[in-house]
C-alpha cells in the first residue's frame, strides 16, 4: 500500500463548474490539442509530396520551376502544405511559450510575435504560390 488514505488524498483544484464544463484553465486546450494532431497527421503526406516536388525542381531554371509550381495540382498541394505547416507551427510554438515562459508580459509579447511571424510566413507563401499559379 502507498499509505494514502481517503482523508490524506490530495484535493482536486478544479471547481465544480470546471468539472461540469470539462475544460481546463485555458478554455481552448482541447481544440488546440486536436488541431495540432490533425495538422501533424495531414502534414505527413503533404510533406512527402512537397519533398517530391522539390526534388523535381532541382536543376531546373527559374522559368521551368515557375511552370511546375504554377500547375493547378502542384499549386494546391503546396498551398495545403503551407497552410498545414503554418497552423502546426503556430500552435506548437504557442504551447511552448505558454508552458515554459513564466513571466506574463514576456509570454504575451512572445505570443504576439509568434502570431505575427506565422501569419507573415503564411501570407507571403500563399501570395507567392498564387502569383505563380495565376500571375497576379
Amino acid at each position: 500500500m502507498s499509505g494514502i488514505t481517503p482523508d490524506s488524498a490530495p484535493k482536486h483544484f478544479r471547481t465544480a463548474l470546471a468539472k461540469v464544463r470539462g475544460r481546463g484553465a485555458a478554455k481552448s486546450g482541447t481544440g488546440d490539442f486536436w488541431m495540432q494532431r490533425m495538422t501533424s497527421v495531414a502534414g505527413v503526406p503533404l510533406t512527402i509530396m512537397a519533398i517530391v516536388i522539390g526534388i523535381f525542381l532541382l536543376g531546373r531554371n527559374q522559368a521551368a520551376a515557375a511552370q511546375i509550381l504554377g500547375s493547378p495540382l502542384v499549386g494546391i498541394i503546396m498551398l495545403l502544405f503551407v497552410i498545414c505547416t503554418v497552423v502546426h507551427m503556430k500552435i506548437g510554438m504557442q504551447e511552448i511559450v505558454v508552458d515554459y515562459v513564466p513571466d506574463e508580459s514576456t509570454k504575451l509579447t512572445l505570443l504576439l510575435a509568434n502570431t505575427f511571424f506565422c501569419w507573415s510566413v503564411g501570407v507571403i507563401s500563399v501570395y507567392a504560390l498564387l502569383k505563380l499559379s495565376f500571375g497576379l
